[in-house]
């Protein structure tokens, strides 16, 4: 059995590796993980040594398979609980990553796999993100095209967001902004690549942080 602390760092490698492609440096997992890097050394050499990933000094580590599988199933739970606190619990789409953080370490396959039958077994979580089934498989979607890339009357959906923060949830929720949201791109301005959409018959103005954590699906 896995401590919380070791399957965070599974789960946080698992991700860094599906953005950089290639072997994680310890100082990346060390920023990701926002703490020191002699202590990410001191897990990544303690997780080589239970096979769950490959490590060379100087090169950085990888998930192994086993490892690979284990953090597709903390990412499975972590987003099966999210759905569940949305669905039926009634919690904001912004509220729901920290508690789900907790829940994702419970041990019982058993309470996962009926949590799974009992949501209807749930694709995507409320964010957007694929859910893993059990033997780790789970749809690949393509979340690409960013708002700020849509052209002038450019319209689509919003399908997901790169910002997993309560705050940014909470800005969004401002604009009454969630999955399925249609957004046209009105203006877009050179001097600070802001842009003008329109949601829900309103002009809104967002800066090109907001426009670039945006995934939408072209209507």
């Amino acid at each position: 059995m896995l401590s919380q602390s070791e399957e965070n760092y599974l789960k946080a490698i698992y991700s860094l590796s599906e953005l950089q492609g290639e072997a994680i440096s310890t100082n990346l997992l060390s920023e990701k993980m926002s703490t020191k890097p002699s202590s990410v050394t001191d897990m990544v050499k303690k997780l080589s040594d239970k096979k769950l990933i490959s490590y060379k000094k100087y090169q950085g580590c990888e998930l192994t398979i086993v490892g690979k599988k284990m953090a597709l199933q903390i990412i499975r739970k972590h987003r099966l609980w999210e759905v569940f606190l949305v669905k039926k619990l009634n919690f904001g789409w912004d509220e729901v990553h920290e508690i789900a953080e907790q829940l994702e370490h419970i041990q019982s396959t058993k309470l996962t796999d009926h949590l799974e039958e009992y949501l209807g077994f749930p694709r995507f979580d409320p964010h957007g993100d694929p859910i893993p089934d059990k033997n780790g498989v789970f749809e690949k979607i393509n979340k690409s095209k960013v708002l700020s890339d849509v052209i002038i009357n450019g319209k689509g959906s919003v399908v997901g967001v790169e910002d997993g923060s309560s705050g940014f949830f909470q800005f969004l929720n401002r604009y009454e902004i969630g999955l399925g949201t249609e957004i046209q791109v009105i203006e877009k301005f050179d001097f600070d690549l802001s842009i003008l959409v329109l949601i829900n018959g309103k002009e809104i103005s967002f800066s090109s942080v907001v426009a670039n954590k945006i995934f939408i699906q072209l209507l």
